[in-house]
């Protein structure tokens, strides 16, 4: 494993900077599996969780390792970070990666139009030769100093290039930045629970996917699917949820669909059917279905369904 410093870094709060022996400590702890800490996570109020993830999860906090998580949208990747904070009462950290990002981004901004603007017109309380009051945290940079352990959440990480993908996993390995403006170094107080998406719309490269645990979330079966309406609806009646998901497994499975209803599409819709004083169930009994525009966000995969149901219509 290496332990260079990395190019990158984020160091604000220099008081509480203790280079090697933070980072040793840090390492020596995640050699360490306390067996009473292992199944922490078992799920949260509003996500069903499967034997499988949840062991995969929770060995990866105990190794506390990235867990690179795939899946088609809707698969409840992005959510799973929320339900690990919700569960086990940690603060989360969200960084959306865009494809013009660059890992410094992530890690810390140096504001030097204000620090100008400051020397010009003198109005500001902050010392303009600290350059280190210029300077904050981007996400990764705030999970590294957060005082308590912190859920980080690196979502689509696949929008990203490889040098940025791989950079950041040495910042996250080695778990210590640099301010290369102030020459400060930080290393974290607590390593992060580190959950990372990907759409699979990249490949990622080798080094990336050595460093990290893997699943692969596939899109829930109608048994699954069924408790997850149970979570969100606990009150609808069974044979709604039947006829619900019988009309939304159908279109799922339309020839010629760009993107497919996912599960954050049938909740909206069974809400939107639930809002409507008018819904009745001989509705998608008998072919129609309400709404079509809660489940389909793409003109032309509208016009398929809309076409599909038009020619099946009792």
């Amino acid at each position: 494993m290496r332990r260079g410093r990395s190019r990158h870094g984020i160091a604000l709060d220099t008081g509480h900077i203790s280079n090697s022996s933070n980072f040793k400590t840090i390492y020596a702890e995640r050699e360490t599996m306390v067996e009473g800490d292992f199944y922490k996570f078992r799920g949260a109020h509003k996500y069903v969780l499967d034997d499988e993830l949840a062991e995969i999860v929770n060995v990866s906090m105990a190794l506390e390792m990235p867990l690179l998580l795939k899946g088609e949208p809707g698969t409840g990747k992005t959510m799973l970070a929320y339900a690990i904070a919700e569960s086990l009462g940690m603060p989360l950290i969200v960084l959306n990666v865009k494809s013009s990002m660059k890992l410094v981004e992530s890690l810390y901004q140096y504001d030097t139009l204000t620090r100008l603007n400051d020397s010009r017109f003198g109005d500001s309380r902050r010392d303009v030769s600290n350059i280190e009051e210029y300077i904050k945290m981007g996400k990764i940079g705030q999970a590294f100093v957060s005082d308590v352990k912190v859920v980080l959440l690196i979502d689509e990480i696949d929008k990203a290039d490889t040098d940025f993908q791989d950079d950041m996993l040495d910042v996250l390995d080695q778990m210590e930045f640099d301010i290369i403006e102030i020459d400060k170094t930080i290393s974290a107080k607590h390593r992060p629970v580190m959950i990372i998406t990907s759409n699979a719309k990249k490949d990622l490269s080798d080094p990336f996917l050595g460093r990290c645990n893997f699943h692969h979330i596939a899109f829930p079966g109608e048994d699954t699917m069924r408790r997850i309406i149970g979570v969100h609806f606990p009150d609808l009646k069974r044979e709604i949820t039947d006829a619900c998901l019988r009309t939304f497994y159908g279109l799922r499975k339309l020839e010629g669909i760009e993107k497919k209803p996912a599960t954050r599409e049938l909740i909206n819709w069974i809400r939107a059917l639930k809002a409507d004083p008018d819904f009745r169930l001989s509705l998608l009994e008998r072919g129609d279905v309400p709404y079509l525009g809660v489940l389909y966000k793409k003109s032309p995969d509208l016009k398929v369904a809309s076409d599909a149901i038009s020619r099946t219509r009792r």
